[in-house]
């Protein structure tokens, strides 16, 4: 008779706590929220979506417009149209906007000498209002031009239900008789988080090196003239803020009374880039940080959540969906697909990877009535196929993007001869 064994105790509470721990990151998962009117992220690269809430509806963005000024500066800069270098002259619109005494800004003065770099790094680290206008007329002539500009950029970017109304983002009450024709007094720029997310990674992927200028956490602007002035990054979570987090390097901050508090993100770790999405932190009333602690709790889930994971291999066959392909005059009647490639997924700790969805989607030029005529090549490319997680409904930022890899024929297939033929025809008379 054998006796049963007995755990120690210590053994017992261990293993409970460990299960606990398991359950607890599942739903933390599946259940984790920001306290704010919307909250996005997304793998920079890939475009895969983390977290969407409430992410889709636009909302005040209020100077995280100014990424979008950003790009169009840099590329202008890069089509060689403008210069970091360049003398950019200040209208009595910029100079009188630039002494606003509530508004985020450096003060310009028309008989000072500032530079492309000196206003863009104005814009990006003050958050400077009056820079982001002085750059839109440099760029444009006028700021209503470059307002039309900006609309056409973020239509070449998919982004359709955005309100771009100024350069800047501020509440057009404080723009006067300067505001967009057919707009509103207390009319801002809106934007979805998703847009927000688009925006950054475009800036991102293009210009990188706007990264080195968000990152920067104090700096004097314009030191040789009558106004230096020392700038202090509102985006407290860069090395040498408040609420530094390590990796963090970007993006832009926003805020006026309608849009609240916002921010958009990003973190390099592990060769990895997060880009976050933060409208109206809805604890800044009580905490000024509101909006960098719910970025740093969405930048912390994305990190500990989600990992990339090599769901499927080279030469495999399909998990579902097109497995084999009819073959016309050909000595075997169908082929069989395969992968071309490993598909790597972006898989959230609580997702079976083994739960896939595939769609196959063939190249019909190559084809004759869904079927591909002999003679036929092993490994011959006849289509690509999408893979995604069944349980993932979160998706990619646009809809071309995704993971995929492409559907290759498995074997060769030799074209029957004149007599197969023949035979085959006869025989599918009597069939």
């Amino acid at each position: 008779m054998h006796k049963k064994k007995k755990f120690p105790l210590i053994l017992v509470v261990l293993i409970l706590f460990c299960q606990s721990l398991v359950g607890i990151t599942a739903r933390a998962a599946d259940d984790f929220s920001v306290n704010a009117n919307a909250g996005f992220a997304i793998d920079a690269d890939s475009g895969k979506v983390f977290f969407n809430q409430d992410g889709d509806t636009p909302k005040g963005i209020a100077s995280i417009t100014k990424t979008i000024t950003a790009y169009l500066v840099l590329d202008a800069i890069k089509q060689q149209k403008i210069s970091w270098d360049q003398e950019v002259p200040i209208s009595e619109y910029a100079e009188q906007l630039s002494t606003t005494p509530e508004l985020s800004n450096v003060t310009l003065v028309r008989d000072q000498k500032y530079t492309v770099k000196d206003l863009f790094e104005a814009m990006i680290i003050q958050s400077a209002n009056a820079a982001a206008v002085a750059l839109a007329e440099l760029v444009s002539g006028n700021e209503h031009t470059f307002v039309d500009q900006m609309r056409e950029q973020v239509k070449q970017w998919g982004i359709t239900d955005a309100t771009i109304i100024n350069a800047s983002g501020l509440s057009n009450v404080y723009l006067g008789e300067h505001r967009y024709p057919d707009t509103q007094e207390n009319d801002e720029n809106l934007m979805s988080a998703r847009d927000v997310a688009i925006v950054a990674q475009h800036l991102i992927k293009d210009f990188p090196e706007v990264l080195e200028t968000s990152k920067i956490a104090k700096k004097v602007f314009a030191p040789n003239t009558t106004h230096p002035e020392e700038m202090e990054n509102w985006n407290l979570m860069v090395l040498g803020g408040n609420d530094h987090k390590d990796g963090v390097d970007g993006l832009k901050t926003g805020t006026t009374d309608l849009a609240g508090a916002c921010f958009v993100g990003t973190i390099q770790k592990d060769g990895r880039r997060v880009i976050t999405v933060i409208l109206n932190a809805l604890d800044e009333p009580n905490n000024s940080s509101a909006r960098f602690v719910e970025t740093n709790k969405l930048m912390d889930y994305c990190l500990t959540n989600w990992s990339q994971q090599e769901v499927t291999a080279t030469g495999q066959e399909p998990p579902s969906g097109q497995k084999t392909l009819k073959v016309t005059d050909g000595k075997e009647k169908k082929v069989s697909l395969i992968l071309g490639a490993p598909v790597k997924l972006w898989v959230r700790n609580d997702m079976d990877i083994k739960n896939l969805t595939i769609k196959a989607n063939l190249d019909h030029s190559l084809l004759d009535n869904n079927a591909i005529i002999a003679p036929v090549h092993k490994n011959e490319k006849i289509g690509t196929v999408s893979v995604q997680l069944a349980q993932d409904n979160l998706g990619y930022l646009q809809k071309d993007e995704g993971a995929t890899t492409d559907l290759l024929t498995k074997t060769a297939v030799e074209k029957a001869n004149v007599f197969e033929l023949l035979w085959k025809k006869i025989t599918n008379l009597f069939a």
